[in-house]
């Protein structure tokens, strides 16, 4: 069956290449028949070489192919992707500008043909461009044909808009002569640029491009758009007004709308680029970004307005097509309609049962079955018999009627055979559109069968339309009128008769419209109307039905407003008639893709605009249709509208009681309370252009979050909403932009600004917010509008962060027309400031009948009760309003005014004023009881405010703003500031904490970009961090260099750190709650922004940290990874990012346990349990640049081997020598790349430390031995625990007892060894596995004893130790682990720990993993002593989190001192300056998905904490890993710096060869990637240790200024050039990635991908990760082999990839890969490299590299070499002697490789490296 198909489809297409061939020849002449030469024998395309997302396609027909695309003139240049064009236009198509006129404002020009061959044939040959600047926001241009007369839209309004020019036209438009291009800018930016491409002009194929300045567009229609914000990756959208269903797909629907909206950037500049043509066209986006117009007749007419914003944009737009019409004010209440209710007995009891349960519902309608036999200007006698009536029987409830009427007119007679009068009429006026011979109309076919079909552009069409409305309108009575079908819709194709083979009916190029027949479900192109060919007009059908339509209202209905409805619209149209989205289904899909369309026609012109509620098609499901309906109360438009067939899906049939009609009700309520505000934004609309349902964007475009929010939406500048879009969702991500935001149901403000935020909405439940700042006009409402504007009015005024509000309201009598024109209309202007509210008349044109007043005022944001609320009517006295009218929630910040009696029409003020300083706003709390179980007895107990909040995480007991100390300046000087603190009396905080009363705090300007602050008791000596930090000598005393200003403020004391060069605070802890207690101590600052990176160890969901009252412990502890859970190590470090972008760092160096909080103020605050303050900050400004200063202060992370960059295998579990040997054959026989081996404790007897199981492992040191002698390298474990309790002797425990080594208690408190439990077992005994973990630790496990690492006794003990062992067992590198440290038991054997118990559990307890169990929980007892380097005796609770520390340089130094080589340190347990010694793992893992990703995370936030050499366990540690899991982990954890695979005991291995050979060969193929750039990965760990530059680097840290950069987690760099994008989720094929503002090519295919600061949809197979190298780079890279000892060995190789502009560059480290120091001691190489101009420089850096390790070059690779062909390459030595090479050049994927091997360049001497082309 499918090679039938295939045949029939083949010769289809043969048949439509002949047609299409055929039209080519009968388009080949001029419009005079003389004939032109089209084919050009020896025309060559000049190629340019340009970007792939910059080709503008020459064959957007089907069958490109390269004979067909080198016939038209054209480029041909195939791809691995048919997105992007592979035929495209030369440079030397189009047209030649022959001559220019310009004057001031005008710009004239006439241009001819260049010769060029034809691509539909029929081109125009000369062509003139008219362009003038009709106002200084408005340009326009024209370019038709010189000689020739074409259809130019007749617009009803653009015609009488007038010009108002201000600006000259070249400050705008510019001309480029040959080929012909314009170009629009705007201040120096080119917004409009049509140089990319030729102007194609032909009789029936137009096309133009332009390359626009973002990817941010919107609009252009009408489709179904899923977003709102277009995909710019090569999506084509027809336009071309169609009946079709609106179900996702790509085709045009029923509207035509050549215009879109372009953001520029985020201060908002935007502009919109009109095209009136009215022809059947296709627009194409392209990642250039660029829009390509092809239309198939008119001319290009061209309208381009310009905007400060996205909404200035729509004002000069709709200046231009129309301004919208005010609506009716009824026609803003709730509607019901559906097809076919059967008879007017069902409708009525549709009205009744809404009736009944109190629906807010003003308009009934009906639809086509009313009719007689659907014929219009009838009705049905039978089944709507009381018809005539019905509209009474509405108004009698103040409702109102509308019915439809369709365009098609039925050819057939009446019931019994009586005349069709309407028809009859109609033919004597000739108001038909007629056959292509002008005369006979055209027969089709619509409802009612047969059918002709109305010339509205015909004045005799549009008079019988006008007398037969009112002639029907005189017979039904109705208020509105619904029309439909007007696309213009026929159930034939064409006419009855079919249509002509003619090129009209099928021209030689048809946009990719539905169908793609010109004539589908619709009329003869050829078909004759008074303006012109159905060809030219059919999408005007619309149009001209709504123009003649609002003549027919006007006759009938008079000075009454009324309303239209169509369904077919063109620009222009929102003048007259509102629209709906169309024959929608009942679906999830569509209700989304309501909002985007929405939000489309309020650009342009449509403000009255909805979907029809629960669906039109299908049945609707009760969740669905409660959902929609909650939304639709906020459609501007809000019809509940179903289809004939399906179940009824009013609100009240769900039953009475229903969910659905309960939370109908309530929400109809609202928004009949607010149709005072939603009629005054039609007003705004309808005066100055304002749309009314709008994006965020249009009010936030500075906030790059709100360009793409299409599932939330405003209702002016002040309504959010926020409606529920899935099933079976109760929790939504909502985005909240930057301003204040109240709860409309709550009336309580929400903390969260500027963020997603997750907001629970059940079932019954909408979000609605109001922004702080607004004053919105309400009423009461009831169940219609007639009875509701006769309510009491009111405002809610809703305080913005300056406590101010301002609004408006337009009031007339909601249904006569002309009320703005003819001052018939009340205006108000609302302001309050200062606690005084106006109520300003600016215009008192009517007086209502209802005599209404504002009876009711709410505030919200009020902090206190006011003392008194005056109110004065203007130019009278003033009246005290008694106490008993107004009320004050302190819970809600609400303030209620009742009975005031404003009258409408009238100028008020009310004023209020305040008896106490405000009350702290919730944002401004500051947590005063973080402990559980918070009362107001134990706050008040405290000393501090109690008040409860609705908004979760808001503190309800929090300080009072002047609690903390008050400050008094000892000294400033040029280097500093010393200060004194007296604290502010209260009561104490914590009883068994006692406050410090009096503080020191010192301030020292250390360096330009950094300073400290430290704050301590300067009368009792306190622990203070033994950790040694690098500090200048001297500080900073030039206060012009430094970045920073600092400023004390005395009462309540804070410092503020503020930069210079922004003005922006970054630190500012003039904040209440600041606590010196013995055993807490808290502070707090505000952030500079909502951008924090950093604190650790812990696991975090997102780099970037939540804000939203989020708090994270932090004390090391044996903890695998968990959210929330304190992990392995401590790093009281964070960067924050300001919202100028730039950055700073700030280190807390205290080493007690402790947690931060965040809140959305935005502020932090730090506890801590001990120790001092002393803070560390650093200015950057750039985030790379706070990394290197920071690791200049805590030392520069270590230079790891060479061979540790290579893949790593782990078990915990092997079960003896002979399994790793396997497993190392076994990869061998694989061919995976593969460096260290690694054994962990199963290798140990007993699991002791330096004790070899020589029952199981006996043979591991010959094993090891062998692997070395090949290339590879071992690493072993090592655990701090030593057990003691061995029945013989254990010579490390027995020479540490000697030495004094191990952690004991205080003297006082007996001196003994403080004994835990760790891993080893007791002697004698068999272990048991099937016991519980307690009864097995309690049984078998040994006592253990700690080393004290602060000793150098201890540090001297363990070097031997290892040096022993390195006797009987040869390694590489040591893995440390379990040194938090770690215990089995709690604090000590037996449990009781001695000494104070408060320092076990002390009167603060953080967040910490089972905090119940105390501080000592799986670790020492905190009362246990440690003594430090110095003598100095410490507690274990100040130092615990520098336990593993303490144990890292002890371990390195040991490790290079007994293998003389630098090896590497694995640590689990690290403090800040770590890095200097070891690497780090992220600890037990799970294998899980969520791990998966996370592990980024965690990467990039050690990069931040200065140790670069990490990384996850591969495939997870914990659980069964499953291949997919594994296989993914496997290509992401090939770009860990530390690419270990490690996993638990009793779980499946996960080596690459435990699978199968699938999985082998991919992870093969990633690791050979991974070797083949280890000389680039090298170079950035040599950059990392002496420059402290990020290794694994956020994308943040390369493009700050692309703020889309300052959230993403799931991507990462190496270095500045290598991007990875992962796949991170199960089952995927596809990742979407963002690309940042630079040239990025694929790594795997060398190609430029063309796309830019966007994110893109990556194809991922299973097989594949994404990675991308940044143009611009050189990377240096090796012939990967089985390990690096032989890749090493391999030439130099270089990764060339060039920027926009032709150049790259690069550098090259290299040293022996394991010595020791070898940098310090000068012993390396390194180059730079360049590229200009072609030619490859190396230029030698440094140079004193052993020549065992010399490197030759290689082959170098050029990618972006362009598409002219390189001839040649030359390399010349630094002899100067020059060596030809080949150079192999692929010009589809622009690469050039050339192989240098052969020439033996030695890479530590200079050389260059030429190409040439031609």
């Amino acid at each position: 069956m499918g090679k039938v198909v295939t045949v029939i489809l083949g010769i289809v297409a043969v048949v439509m290449t002949v047609l299409a061939i055929t039209f080519i020849a009968l388009f080949a002449t001029k419009g005079n028949g003389e004939s032109i030469d089209e084919t050009l024998d020896g025309f060559v395309p000049q190629c340019p070489n340009i970007p792939n997302a910059e080709r503008v396609d020459c064959y957007p027909d089907a069958g490109a192919s390269k004979s067909g695309c080198e016939q038209r003139g054209c480029c041909w240049s195939p791809l691995d992707q048919r997105s992007v064009p592979w035929c495209f236009f030369p440079t030397n198509h189009g047209y030649k500008v022959e001559s220019v006129h310009n004057s001031d404002y005008v710009i004239h020009a006439e241009m001819t043909r260049m010769k060029s061959p034809s691509m539909f044939g029929g081109d125009i040959q000369q062509l003139t461009l008219h362009a003038e600047m009709q106002t200084s926001n408005r340009l326009h241009f024209k370019i038709f044909d010189s000689n020739n007369k074409r259809f130019e839209v007749p617009h009803e309004h653009i015609a009488t808009v007038k010009s108002n020019p201000t600006t000259p036209i070249s400050e705008t438009l510019k001309i480029t002569n040959e080929p012909f291009g314009l170009t629009v800018s705007r201040n120096n930016r080119v917004l409009f640029d049509t140089t990319m491409a030729p102007l194609v002009f032909a009789d029936q194929y137009i096309q133009l491009s332009a390359k626009l300045p973002s990817q941010y567009i919107y609009g252009l229609g009408e489709h179904v758009h899923q977003r709102y914000r277009h995909d710019m990756n090569w999506r084509t959208w027809p336009i071309f007004t169609r009946d079709a269903f609106p179900n996702g797909g790509t085709h045009n629907l029923y509207g035509q709308y050549p215009f879109f909206l372009c953001l520029e950037d985020d201060t908002g500049k935007s502009f919109g680029v009109f095209l009136l043509n009215s022809n059947a066209m296709e627009v194409t986006l392209q990642p250039a970004p660029a829009v390509t117009y092809r239309t198939i007749g008119g001319i290009l007419d061209f309208y381009l307005v310009f905007g400060d914003t996205p909404e200035q944009v729509v004002y000069e737009f709709l200046e231009l097509i129309g301004k919208p019409v005010i609506p009716a004010y009824w026609s803003l209440g709730f509607q019901l309609s559906r097809w076919n209710y059967t008879s007017l007995a069902e409708v009525k009891k549709t009205v009744e049962r809404n009736r009944a349960v109190n629906i807010p519902y003003d308009i009934q309608y009906t639809d086509i079955d009313y009719m007689e036999d659907k014929k219009d200007f009838t009705y049905d006698k039978e089944k709507f018999k009381e018809l005539p009536q019905f509209a009474d029987y509405l108004h009698e409830k103040g409702q109102r009627y509308i019915l439809i009427l369709d365009p098609a007119i039925a050819t057939s007679k009446r019931v019994g055979g009586a005349a069709y009068e309407s028809y009859d009429r109609g033919t004597a006026k000739n108001a038909w559109v007629f056959e292509s011979d002008g005369k006979t109309p055209l027969i089709g076919e619509v409802w009612p069968g047969e059918t002709v079909f109305p010339d509205y552009t015909s004045q005799s069409c549009i008079d019988w339309w006008i007398d037969e409305y009112e002639r029907f309108s005189r017979e039904i009575k109705h208020d509105a009128l619904w029309i439909d079908m007007n696309e213009v819709a026929n159930f034939k194709q064409g006419s009855a008769k079919g249509c002509l083979d003619n090129n009209l009916n099928y021209p030689p190029y048809t946009p990719q419209i539905l169908d793609g027949v010109m004539y589908s479900k619709t009329l003869c192109m050829d078909a004759k109307q008074a303006w012109g060919t159905h060809y030219d007009v059919h999408s005007l059908y619309g149009y001209s039905m709504v123009l003649a339509t609002e003549q027919a209202l006007r006759r009938v209905f008079g000075s009454n407003r009324t309303l239209m409805l169509t369904r077919s619209s063109f620009p222009g149209v929102g003048k007259y008639s509102g629209h709906w989205l169309g024959d929608n289904g009942a679906n999830w899909n569509d209700i989304k893709w309501a909002i985007p369309g929405m939000l489309e026609f309020g650009l342009f012109g449509i403000p009255y605009i909805g979907a029809d509620i629960c669906g039109f098609f299908d049945d609707s499901s009760e969740e669905l249709c409660r959902r929609w309906m909650q939304v639709g109360a906020f459609y501007p438009f809000s019809r509940n509208h179903n289809a004939e067939g399906y179940k009824p899906q009013d609100p009240a049939y769900y039953g009475a009681d229903s969910v659905l009609v309960k939370s109908s009700r309530h929400y109809l309520r609202i928004r009949y309370t607010l149709l005072p505000y939603l009629y005054t934004l039609f007003y705004k609309a309808h005066t100055r252009g304002d749309t009314v349902v709008r994006p965020l964007l249009h009010e936030f475009y500075n906030d790059i979050n709100t360009w793409e929010v299409d599932r939330q939406f405003l209702w002016g500048p002040y309504l959010l909403i926020t409606p529920v879009l899935d099933p079976g969702v109760e929790d939504v991500q909502a985005y909240f932009p930057d301003a204040r935001w109240y709860d409309y149901e709550t009336m309580v403000q929400r903390g969260d600004r500027k963020a997603f935020v997750n907001v629970h909405l059940p079932a019954e439940k909408l979000g609605l917010h109001i922004r702080g700042g607004a004053i919105l006009p309400t009423q009461e409402p009831e169940v219609t509008t007639t009875y509701s504007r006769r309510n009491p009015m009111g405002l809610i005024i809703a305080l913005d962060d300056n406590n101010k509000a301002s609004g408006e309201l337009f009031w007339d009598d909601g249904d006569s027309r002309n009320t703005v024109e003819d001052g018939k209309y009340i205006h108000y202007q609302f302001s309050f400031e200062n606690g005084i509210l106006k109520l300003q008349v600016t215009n008192n044109g009517y007086k209502d009948p209802n005599n209404l007043k504002f009876e009711k005022i709410t505030v919200l944001g009020v902090p206190a009760r006011p003392a008194s609320i005056t109110m004065t009517p203007d130019g009278g006295s003033s009246t005290t309003l008694p106490d008993s009218s107004f009320t004050h929630n302190a819970g809600t910040q609400v303030l209620s005014i009742i009975n005031l009696a404003l009258e409408l029409g009238k100028s008020y003020t009310v004023q209020w004023t305040m008896t106490a300083s405000p009350e702290i706003p919730e944002l401004e709390r500051f947590d005063c009881h973080p402990e559980e179980h918070a009362d107001e007895n134990k706050c008040r107990a405290r000393g501090c405010l109690w008040k409860k909040s609705e908004t979760a995480g808001v503190p309800w007991c929090y300080y009072a703003n002047d609690y903390g100390y008050s400050s008094k300046v000892i000294s400033s000087t040029s280097s500093g500031i010393t200060l004194d603190l007296t604290r502010n009396t209260r009561i104490s905080s914590r009883p068994d904490s006692p406050d410090i009363n009096n503080l020191r705090v010192q301030i020292w300007y250390h360096k330009s970009d950094m300073l400290q602050f430290k704050i301590w008791d300067p009368t009792n000596e306190r622990y203070e961090v033994p950790v040694p930090l690098t500090l200048p000598s001297t500080p900073e005393t030039d206060e012009g260099k430094r970045l920073y200003e600092v400023k004390i403020s005395q009462n309540p004391f804070g410092i503020q750190v503020i930069r210079k060069k922004t003005g922006t605070k970054i630190w500012d802890s003039a904040v209440p709650g600041f606590t010196f207690s013995d055993l807490f101590i808290q502070v707090s600052t505000r952030l500079s922004s909502n951008f924090v990176y950093g604190f650790g160890e812990t696991e975090h969901p997102s780099y970037k940290h939540d804000l939203n009252y989020h708090t994270w412990g932090m004390f090391s502890k044996d903890q695998p990874p968990g959210y929330k859970m304190n992990c392995y190590g401590v790093h009281p470090f964070y960067m924050g990012l300001e919202n100028s972008s730039d950055a700073h760092g700030v280190l807390l160096l205290n080493s007690n346990a402790m947690d931060v909080t965040f809140q959305p103020t935005p502020a932090l605050t730090y506890r801590t349990l001990g120790g001092i303050l002393d803070f560390y900050m650093v200015l950057g400004p750039t985030p790379e640049m706070v990394v290197q200063e920071y690791t200049t202060l805590i030392g520069r992370p270590v230079l790891p081997a060479y061979w540790s960059l290579g893949f790593q295998l782990c078990r915990y579990g092997y079960a003896n020598d002979a399994e790793i040997e396997d497993l190392y054959n076994d990869m061998r026989a694989a061919g995976i790349p593969y460096d260290v081996q690694y054994a962990d404790i199963d290798y140990m007897e007993r699991q002791l430390d330096f004790v070899l199981d020589k029952v199981n492992f006996g043979g591991l040191p010959d094993l090891v031995n062998k692997m070395r002698a090949e290339g590879m390298r071992f690493i072993f474990i090592l655990d701090p625990a030593i057990s003691g309790n061995e029945t013989t002797d254990y010579p490390a425990f027995r020479r540490g007892k000697e030495a004094d080594v191990f952690i004991k208690w205080p003297a006082e408190l007996g001196n003994d060894i403080v004994w835990g439990k760790v891993w080893p077992d007791f002697p004698n005994v068999t272990v048991d596995e099937n016991l519980d973990w307690d009864t097995a630790v309690e049984l078998y496990r040994a006592y253990t004893a700690f080393p004290d690492f602060f000793r150098t006794s201890t540090a001297t003990w363990w070097q031997q130790e290892i040096s022993n062992f390195y006797k009987e067992l040869k390694f590489d590198g040591i893995w440390i682990d379990m040194n938090e440290p770690a215990s089995f038991v709690h604090g000590t054997v037996g449990g009781k720990c001695l000494g104070n118990p408060l320092l076990e559990n002390p009167p603060y307890m953080p967040p910490l993993e089972s905090k119940h169990m105390g501080l000592n929980h799986k670790t020492l007892c905190m009362n246990s002593e440690q003594i430090l380097s110095n003598g100095k005796r410490v507690k274990h609770y100040d130092v615990h989190n520098l336990y593993g520390w303490s144990h890292t340089k002890p371990t390195y130094d040991a490790l290079l001192s007994v293998t003389g080589k630098r090896g590497i340190v694995v640590t689990r347990s690290t403090y800040p300056t770590s890095g200097q010694w070891a690497g780090h793992w992220l600890g037990d893992n799970n294998a899980s998905w969520d791990q998966l990703y996370k592990s980024i995370i965690g990467m990039m936030e050690f990069s931040l904490f200065g140790i670069p050499y990490t990384g996850a366990d591969i495939c997870g540690f914990f659980n069964p890993s499953e291949y997919e899991l594994c296989l993914r982990w496997m290509q992401l954890g090939a770009f860990y710096p530390y690419s270990r695979n490690h996993n638990g005991k009793g779980n499946p291995r996960q080596d690459p060869v435990a699978w199968d050979e699938r999985f082998a060969n991919i992870s093969r193929d990633v690791l050979n990637i991974r070797y083949t750039l280890l000389p680039y990965l090298y170079e950035l760990m040599f950059e990392a240790h002496t420059k402290g530059n990020t290794v694994v680097r956020p994308l943040l840290h390369e493009f700050v200024e692309e703020k889309a950069t300052w959230d993403i987690h799931r991507q990462f760099l190496w270095g500045p050039a290598l991007l990875i994008t992962p796949a991170l989720d199960k089952g995927v094929t596809k990742v979407e990635g963002y690309l940042p503002n630079a040239r990025w090519y694929d790594y795997h295919t060398a190609k430029y991908v063309g796309v830019r600061a966007q994110k893109v949809s990556m194809d991922t197979p299973l097989d594949h990760i994404n990675l991308h190298v940044r143009g611009g780079y050189i990377l240096p890279c090796q012939k990967p082999e089985n390990n690096t000892m032989y890749s090493r060995k391999n030439p130099l190789g270089l990764i060339v990839a060039l920027s926009d502009s032709g150049t790259a560059k690069g550098s090259f480290f290299w040293d022996d890969g394991e010595g020791i120091d070898t940098v310090a001691k000068s012993q390396y190489l390194l180059v730079d490299f360049t590229v200009n101009e072609r030619t490859l420089t190396s230029k030698i850096i440094h140079h004193q590299l052993n020549p065992a390790d010399q490197l030759k070059l290689g082959v170098v690779k050029v990618w972006g070499a362009g598409t002219t062909k390189v001839t040649g390459a030359t390399i010349t030595d630094s002899t100067g002697k020059g060596t030809p090479l080949t150079a192999q050049h692929n010009n589809v994927t622009e690469e050039l490789i050339i192989d240098a091997t052969s020439a033996a360049i030695p890479v530590h001497l200079t050389f260059t490296l030429t190409w040439k082309t031609g």
